[in-house]
């Protein structure tokens, strides 16, 4: 039986144009929907739910090599970072369980 490995990547967000949730919930969506579409990973928002301007962001990944999740977290850090439009990447962290 082989082993599986899971990649987990958290990614601080600023949404620098936002002035409402509204605003903000708007451009996280369309983000999470396109990084769920071109790289078939779990996204979900974990954190400053409530914050207009920021939001913590999780991205997880199940493969059965460990350089095939990490590199796919990395592709999926450098759409955001890429993403110059209407958000910033702060910091991010990955670890694969």
């Amino acid at each position: 039986m082989s082993t599986a490995v899971v990649g987990l990547c958290q990614m601080d967000l600023q949404f620098p144009s936002a002035a409402s949730l509204k605003d903000k919930r708007r451009v996280l969506q369309s983000l999470v929907a396109r990084l769920r579409n071109e790289y078939n990973v779990s996204v979900a928002e974990v954190g400053h739910q409530d914050a207009w301007q920021l939001s913590t962001v999780a991205v997880a990944c199940v493969s059965s090599s460990g350089a095939y999740a990490r590199g796919l977290l990395e592709k999926v850090v450098q759409a955001v970072e890429n993403d110059h439009r209407e958000v910033v990447l702060l910091d991010y962290e990955t670890e694969l369980l």
